[in-house]
């Protein structure tokens, strides 16, 4: 060794440049390592590859042999890891949990020359994993908000423990990855976002769609007249959506439970519709026992499929689409089967949710039509009773008329008198045969007014005589107030009908007894007639419903068949009717109608039947 003091100089000088220079190249390295760092945080948005980014180039940077990302969890209560190195694995920690909890629980910096002389340091890892910690590095990731998202943990620094400039180098290198970690998060939220609108504008296309379709079916079963109808427009709409060749609708018998094809399109139909089906046979008869759908597409190779029918009608189906037709109450109704899919490769899933919306609403239309046709029938039927509840007991008076004549004719042999007597039978007789017919017409609605010269003096005559017997048991007293007499034109029986009804409804309301006026007169080119009770008035419910079919205010004989047919001969003649009560004190109905004959009108000129039989009697 030199002892020349120049000689050491130089040597001193030529080691300190050497150490510089290696310090500089470390320090350049590091610089490169965080250029590296920097272009490696803003190269991906990938979180998984973002974060085996930072830790290789951190645990290079930090010249450490192992670097850990702890992330906390969704819900904010534990951290999750991502290790590097020899050992790749992922950890779980409660906050304030070993290092990395702490430091995450306290925001605050973790350098630890000597790991196990630090109590906050959990060794169970070390001695599952089998492997050695010295030194730790621990630090907070905080973005650019100042919340903590994080921490990085570096083990084991190769030249001794960490320094100051460690944890300086460290700390901007946590902040540089926290705000790529936020970006990176930020962007995946933005495409599950997108993902989750994509599969909303999806779903909303897919509901807008089934609602057209179902709006479609609602027009087509609208545009039909009858069930039939309906449904072979159901059936020929889901053989186009569906794309099939043919099908069929077959609908449940109640009685037998069999199956039954309704409507039917494509091969063998009308062969088709005269056959029944048990249910549990064929792929129909199946979907309709166990109500779920079906799709075969290879049917000679399902032991379901009815071999022996396709044989029998000439026809092999290729493909065949089954759903059932299912009733609210869990009842089956029957099932849509569609046969031979346009498609080569048979029906799809897809054709299995479009039948089913289609059956959904042909369950729903066959429910509404039934249940519209039972409630025709127990409408009609109960028509039909009321009707001949009412014609019966209109009948009683001209029959207990007839009655009296008849036992009257026999004490007398006086031929004058008893032609009298068989006048009378005669208009009974004729006055129920108006009855009947007018109620027949009435339930037909058919208008048939026969205009004839009426002489009115006549006309009352024959009312009194009638009412006269009418009330005869009632204790009724009857006044006709006669102000016209002269001649009139309308259809004298059936006007007798409207006196009938009128006479009986007043009757029915006087009881036990009281007064019926009935007036005539002309006033200007109309005949007004009036007919006054002093019953109690007409009820509060009945206001502006009295001349509609079957309305009745709860009297014990009533049918509700009176006035309606009462305001239809009125507008038969071309007349009003209204009404006037007054609670308590009674009720008064006026008729105007024309008192001359009317253009276009012809007079018969025909004469009742009792008139006739006077004239030749």
């Amino acid at each position: 060794m030199s002892s020349n003091p120049q000689t050491r100089t130089l040597e001193g000088l030529q080691s300190a440049l050497q150490a510089l220079t290696t310090r500089l190249r470390t320090e350049e390295k590091k610089f490169h390592l965080v250029q590296e760092i920097a272009r490696a945080l803003s190269s991906t948005l990938d979180l998984d590859r973002l974060l085996s980014l930072i830790m290789d180039k951190i645990t290079v940077l930090m010249d450490a042999e192992r670097s850990t990302l702890y992330l906390f969890t969704p819900d904010g209560r534990e951290l999750w890891s991502k290790i590097t190195g020899s050992l790749s694995m992922e950890i779980r920690l409660g906050l304030g949990e070993g290092i990395a909890g702490w430091v995450a629980a306290s925001g605050e910096v973790v350098n630890i020359p000597d790991a196990y002389q630090d109590a906050r340091f959990n060794a169970d890892f070390d001695r599952q994993s089998g492997y050695r910690t010295r030194s730790i590095l621990c630090m907070p990731m905080v973005n650019n908000l100042g919340s903590t998202i994080g921490v990085i943990q570096v083990l084991n620094k190769r030249g001794g423990p960490f320094t100051r400039e460690d944890e300086t180098l460290l700390a901007a290198m946590a902040s540089q990855a926290a705000v790529s970690i936020d970006n990176s998060k930020l962007y995946h939220s933005v495409v599950e976002k997108n993902l989750e609108l994509e599969e909303t504008h999806r779903q909303l296309a897919q509901k807008t769609e089934d609602l057209n379709l179902l709006f479609e079916i609602e027009a087509e079963m609208n545009a039909a007249l009858d069930l039939d109808g309906l449904l072979d427009r159901l059936l020929k709409r889901a053989m186009e959506l569906v794309a099939a060749h043919a099908g069929s609708i077959l609908l449940r018998e109640r009685s037998t439970s069999d199956l039954y094809f309704r409507s039917v399109a494509g091969a063998a139909g009308e062969f088709l519709k005269r056959m029944r089906l048990p249910v549990g046979e064929g792929i129909a008869g199946w979907v309709a026992k166990e109500r779920r759908p079906l799709i075969v597409n290879d049917p000679p190779s399902d032991p379901r499929h009815k071999a022996a029918l396709a044989l029998r009608i000439g026809y092999q189906p290729r493909s065949i689409i089954c759903v059932p037709l299912n009733a609210d109450e869990g009842e089956v109704l029957g099932v849509i089967e569609l046969l031979d899919a346009a498609n080569p490769d048979g029906f799809t899933e897809g054709d299995l949710k479009l039948l089913g919306l289609i059956a959904g609403q042909a369950s729903k239309a066959i429910q509404l039509a039934r249940a519209k046709e039972e409630r025709q029938r127990e409408e009609r039927l109960a028509s039909i009773g009321q009707m001949l509840s009412g014609v019966l007991h209109d009948l009683k008076t001209p029959m207990t008329i007839v009655s009296g004549y008849a036992q009257i004719m026999a004490q007398t042999d006086d031929g004058e008198e008893r032609a009298g007597y068989v006048e009378q039978i005669l208009r009974q007789f004729e006055h129920m045969s108006a009855m009947t017919r007018e109620v027949l017409a009435f339930a037909r609605g058919e208008s048939n007014v026969l205009i004839r010269k009426v002489y009115l003096h006549q006309f009352l005559e024959d009312v009194r005589s009638y009412l006269t017997y009418a009330f005869a048991d009632k204790k009724i007293e009857l006044v006709i107030d006669a102000r016209e007499t002269g001649v009139a034109y309308f259809d004298e029986l059936k006007f007798l009908r409207v006196v009938h009804n009128l006479a009986r409804n007043a009757a029915q309301a006087m009881q036990p007894g009281g007064k019926f006026t009935m007036g005539i007169a002309k006033v200007g080119s109309e005949l007004e007639f009036q007919f006054s009770d002093t019953g109690p008035g007409i009820p509060p419910e009945m206001e502006g419903r009295l001349f509609e079919l079957f309305a009745t205010s709860g009297k014990k004989e009533g049918t509700g068949l009176g006035l309606a047919i009462v305001k239809k001969i009125v507008d038969e003649h071309h007349g009003t009717i209204t009404y006037k009560s007054v609670p308590g004190e009674g009720t008064t109905f006026t008729i105007r109608m024309p008192a001359e004959r009317q253009p276009g009108v012809r007079d018969t000129g025909q004469v009742p039947a009792f008139r006739e039989a006077r004239k030749t009697g």
